[in-house]
């Protein structure tokens, strides 16, 4: 045997830059894309708002709604609130838009079929 002959090939893989140019990755980068980048902005509009709010507005920020409970106080528990439902929103997002196709791309790759009941054979 000669130092040339490394015997049979190694097994070859998928292709990736096929996988990524194909019509389902697409699709999932566009549902993908479509949920984060409007989202992002709302929170940081929100998040801004709050903090222009904060350093501008410290009259309306101190009003007083009971006992020693301000708007402002209520304004920035809210920023906790706000990343809370935006999770759930993207989980819920994620379930029902992204996890049919990923799953689907992975599916394929693996060379895998579904069945009825959605786990893989």
């Amino acid at each position: 045997m000669s130092s040339t002959d490394q015997g049979p090939p190694p097994p070859s893989g998928p292709d990736w830059s096929e996988i990524q140019q194909s019509a389902e990755f697409t699709e999932l980068r566009r549902r993908l894309r479509g949920f984060v980048f409007p989202m992002t902005a709302a929170f940081l509009a929100w998040y801004l708002l709050y903090v222009l709010l904060s350093d501008y507005a410290h009259e309306f920020m101190s009003t007083k709604v009971f006992g020693n409970i301000n708007l402002g106080l209520i304004f920035g528990l809210l920023q906790f609130v706000s990343t809370f439902v935006i999770t759930a929103l993207y989980v819920r997002h994620a379930n029902r838009k992204l996890d049919p196709v990923s799953d689907k791309i992975r599916h394929d790759v693996e060379g895998t079929t579904t069945d009825d009941e959605g786990g893989a054979r």
